[in-house]
């Protein structure tokens, strides 16, 4: 079967581009042929670059603040938004028609209202030839405070999941499953976030064995990982907050991702919280890329995965996630973890028996010397962890995802 992926991008260590290069590596090891069309791919992607279709396209850029500024709406805004449906559908409905797609994927574009023209393009393109199609939603606009108020809502309403009869949906938690059935009248599928754990998580080896002294961490130094990128609803200061209280001079806070599509203030705050309180917070997020490569000037970059076998413990303080890949990503690493109990986490992974350093918005005494002791003993980190493992290969495991998209397929 010939199976498009669709995306506004499919690159880099976003959780959307995680989670389709998954199901992506399930698809093609089941045989199926798989191209990608997106507006941004990772080098060695099979598939179609429409820069157009990227998020930070100035028209979609435009057309999303203008849309969400306020409750009124743009006269001339539906009209433009059309216009540049028109001029992406061409080329999506060409990369359908030449490579006879029998089923696509949509990642989040028809979630997350970031590129508005691209929702309706990627809709008529699929609908009028009627492929088979399956809606995979990340995150939904009304999770998100910054898409409230909205002057176009019937235009939201209508995209932002479509609904069709070609179209089957997926989501990443039973919050939003509930929700979409309440909103839309649609049973979505649960698709959670998985990993690999019949292969063991790479290790130190000679390619990141100088990753602490890159960085400029000694081995001796307690590396505390923040993998997440750096945005207000990570609650980063509760993990400076932790770091400081541990009063550890060996214990550096490592930031993995950069600030995203939402600004520098939140990193700058959280570089003023962590000067006020002597805590040395390393952003690294230049140093870290999908892969591990050498830049043209030769300076060498790293994987994300080159980071988690150098950590001594990772902070995951978020309020809100849509599943939480980088916390079973902390399980499939073997890595003890304090969590803040975000809705997602409280419905979907904490009553499968995942065992974490848990808080409520807040660094209590009681969190910090749980956190302490864990540190302080290999014994107590390894019960921790190898329990998580054996949970994790239960329910997140590539054999999960298996065989919940293999239902999802035409028959």
């Amino acid at each position: 079967m010939n199976v498009g992926v669709f995306a506004t991008r499919l690159a880099g260590t976003d959780g959307v581009s995680l989670e389709a290069a998954k199901i992506i590596h399930v698809l093609e090891y089941r045989g199926h042929r798989v191209l990608n069309c997106a507006g941004e791919l990772d080098d060695g992607m099979a598939g179609t670059v429409i820069e157009g279709m990227h998020f930070t396209d100035p028209t979609a850029l435009d057309h999303v603040e203008r849309a969400f500024k306020g409750d009124t709406a743009d006269p001339t805004l539906l009209s433009e938004i059309e216009s540049h449906a028109i001029d992406l559908e061409r080329p999506i409905g060409q990369f359908i028609d030449d490579n006879a797609i029998d089923f696509a994927i949509v990642q989040n574009a028809f979630a997350i209202p970031m590129h508005l023209s691209l929702a309706k393009a990627l809709y008529r393109a699929l609908t009028d030839r009627a492929v088979p199609t399956l809606a995979h939603n990340h995150d939904f606009h009304w999770e998100r405070q910054r898409f409230s108020p909205c002057g176009i809502p019937d235009f939201i309403n209508d995209y932002f999941p479509p609904v069709a009869n070609n179209i089957e949906h997926a989501v990443i938690n039973s919050l939003a499953q509930r929700e979409l059935a309440a909103r839309k009248g649609v049973a979505a599928t649960i698709v959670p976030n998985v990993f690999d754990f019949a292969t063991p998580p790479p290790a130190i080896d000679d390619y990141n064995a100088d990753f602490r002294h890159a960085i400029g961490l000694s081995p001796s130094d307690l590396l505390i990982m923040q993998p997440t990128r750096v945005v207000p609803r990570k609650r980063i200061e509760l993990a400076v907050e932790l770091v400081a209280r541990l009063d550890d001079s060996r214990a550096k806070l490592v930031i993995t991702h950069d600030t995203g599509d939402e600004g520098d203030r939140y990193l700058d705050d959280l570089r003023h919280l962590a000067d006020d309180l002597g805590v040395p917070l390393l952003n690294v997020a230049d140093r870290i890329g999908g892969r591990r490569r050498h830049t043209i000037d030769g300076a060498k970059r790293y994987s994300l995965w080159d980071v988690y076998p150098h950590a001594d413990f990772v902070t995951y303080p978020s309020v809100i996630e849509g599943f939480g890949n980088a916390l079973i990503e902390t399980v499939y690493f073997r890595l003890p973890a304090l969590v803040n109990r975000y809705p997602v986490y409280e419905a979907d992974i904490k009553p499968l028996g995942f065992r974490f350093v848990e808080c409520d918005d807040e660094i209590t005494d009681g969190v910090v010397a749980r956190v302490k002791s864990l540190l302080a003993s290999s014994v107590a980190r390894r019960e921790m962890t190898e329990h998580n493992y054996r949970l994790g290969a239960e329910h997140f495991s590539y054999e999960v995802l298996d065989r919940t998209i293999s239902r999802l397929l035409p028959q």
